[in-house]
């Protein structure tokens, strides 16, 4: 099958997103705003007429995917590939904090630099080796069209390394 039908969206804003924080795989969940974007986002998808509905397990993507469900009368199906790149030793930490104290890994991290690792955490590749699994197995599957509810480096891995900025709640055609 191909990619024509599957749409990515990125979860809604959590208090980590407005700070910036690094939530990595944390159980973050929505704000206030984050639950208005994921209403707004359940809106919006019903014009697509989805007939799947995939989703990371984190609570964040998750709440986000369930408001989804319940408008357009879908189950999501979860699976973990989906997930954030696990922030290791940077999880919990604010972004300002980290580039004044890590300046080049973060450089490296903003960059999208392909080999960078978190420190005791997940590196890009693997987490792109994992979204492209998983994509693979979304594009196998049948249903169009589909909605994967996910988070930004998911969207971006599963876009080819497409390192633009993505919104909370922005819907993406995979192309």
């Amino acid at each position: 099958m191909s990619d024509a039908g599957i749409y990515l969206a990125r979860h809604g804003q959590t208090a980590f997103n407005a700070e910036p924080r690094f939530q990595g795989q944390l159980p973050v969940p929505l704000d206030a705003t984050g639950r208005a974007q994921a209403e707004d986002l359940a809106e919006r998808a019903v014009t697509y007429g989805f007939t799947v509905l995939y989703a990371s397990p984190l609570e964040r993507a998750l709440e986000t995917a369930r408001i989804v469900a319940a408008r357009v009368h879908l189950e999501p199906r979860l699976d973990a590939r989906l997930a954030e790149t696990d922030s290791g030793d940077w999880t919990g930490r604010s972004m300002a904090e980290v580039q004044a104290s890590e300046p080049e890994a973060f450089q490296r991290w903003q960059d999208g630099d392909p080999d960078f690792r978190f420190p005791g955490g997940e590196s890009f590749t693997d987490q792109a080796e994992r979204v492209r699994a998983a994509i693979a197995d979304v594009r196998a599957a049948p249903g169009r069209p589909a909605l994967v509810v996910c988070h930004r480096h998911t969207m971006r891995f599963a876009l080819g390394g497409d390192w633009r900025a993505i919104d909370n709640a922005e819907i993406v055609p995979l192309t």
